[in-house]
């Protein structure tokens, strides 16, 4: 079943990708203080002509990570070359990648808590003295091949900061954590979208796609694409209140920007009225406990629906508060 509020896996068509995404600092809406640091930052780095410090973004998926990496690349006048963790498998793969960049280039590794302990012996000195050691052979013939790489910088993104290993984060000078966006915010966002789309939205229609957007950019937007398909078979040529309500009701996105999924899950934990530990819950939903702890869980602890403690999980009163009439969640 595809979830209209997953936070990690939302596929966008390239097209409207590209063009909902922010590409300068007057268009990018949200984390005031993380933009005013780096604003900072790029200008130094541009004044003593030399290129940023290695930097780490993190915080929960969909709040604009690879968005502000491409921002800076914009900024700095410089090419950004964009890679994915798990698909840096050997190190002849870093390596060509390292070797293809040019002064002042970015390269932006997403998920980068999932790069292995061989590549990160590698990433060190590439980071730090610009310079990749390379061992051809094994045993008493090994040779260590020393190449120099041109001054680059290295953009990290993570959504788990504490899986990232203790050497490679301190080899990041500049880090920053990423928050959860506010109603008014992501009504912001909603608002410049659909003027990109070719569509007005009513401010209304944007308050109702904020409310269920669970804090983050990447929600509000694909529900705005849903909505506007609705709108469009419709034939109206804006997106009213009315056809956003009956969007989301179609759905299946509830005024807690909750699906069916997350129902399952705090009924689950209402219903026990008792602590359940992650196995126990993965069994009585019959959901895989990569999901209940990857995909459902984040949101739901940051907004203090949930709690963990020493015996499990445990539902809070803002849980409780959720259900009427008989188990019926808002």
């Amino acid at each position: 079943m595809e979830r209209f509020v997953e936070i990690e896996k939302c596929s966008f068509d390239v097209e409207d990708s590209n063009l909902l995404r922010p590409n300068r600092w007057s268009d990018y809406v949200g984390q005031e203080q993380t933009k005013k640091n780096l604003q900072v930052f790029i200008a130094a780095a541009k004044k003593r002509g030399e290129p940023l410090d290695h930097m780490l973004f993190f915080g929960p998926p969909g709040l604009g990570k690879t968005t502000l990496a491409h921002i800076i690349s914009e900024e700095m006048a410089a090419n950004i070359k964009v890679s994915a963790a798990p698909t840096i498998e050997k190190a002849g793969d870093l390596a060509a990648i390292l070797s293809n960049l040019s002064h002042g280039d970015i390269l932006f590794i997403d998920e980068i808590h999932r790069l292995s302990p061989t590549i990160e012996e590698i990433l060190y000195p590439a980071m730090e003295d610009f310079r990749l050691d390379i061992i051809i052979g094994s045993g008493p013939a090994a040779q260590t091949i020393k190449i120099d790489l041109a001054h680059f910088t290295l953009i990290g993104a993570t959504t788990k900061a504490g899986m990232i290993s203790k050497p490679l984060r301190e080899r990041f000078g500049i880090t920053f954590r990423l928050d959860f966006y506010t109603e008014s915010e992501l009504m912001l966002i909603v608002i410049k979208a659909a003027e990109r789309l070719q569509m007005h939205c009513e401010h209304e229609a944007a308050r109702a796609i904020a409310k269920r957007s669970r804090g983050t950019p990447r929600v509000a937007l694909r529900l705005l694409r849903r909505i506007r398909d609705f709108a469009e078979v419709a034939d109206e040529k804006h997106i009213s209140l009315a056809q956003t309500q009956y969007a989301l009701g179609e759905l299946g996105v509830s005024e807690s920007g909750f699906d069916s999924l997350d129902h399952k899950y705090l009924r689950t934990l209402c219903t026990n009225n008792r602590p359940m530990g992650l196995s126990a819950l993965a069994a009585a939903m019959s959901e895989d406990e990569g999901t209940i702890e990857d995909v459902i869980e984040p949101y739901l602890f940051a907004n203090g629906y949930i709690e963990r403690t020493a015996k499990g999980r445990i539902a809070t009163n803002k849980a409780h508060a959720l259900f009427l009439d008989g188990g019926a969640l808002l």
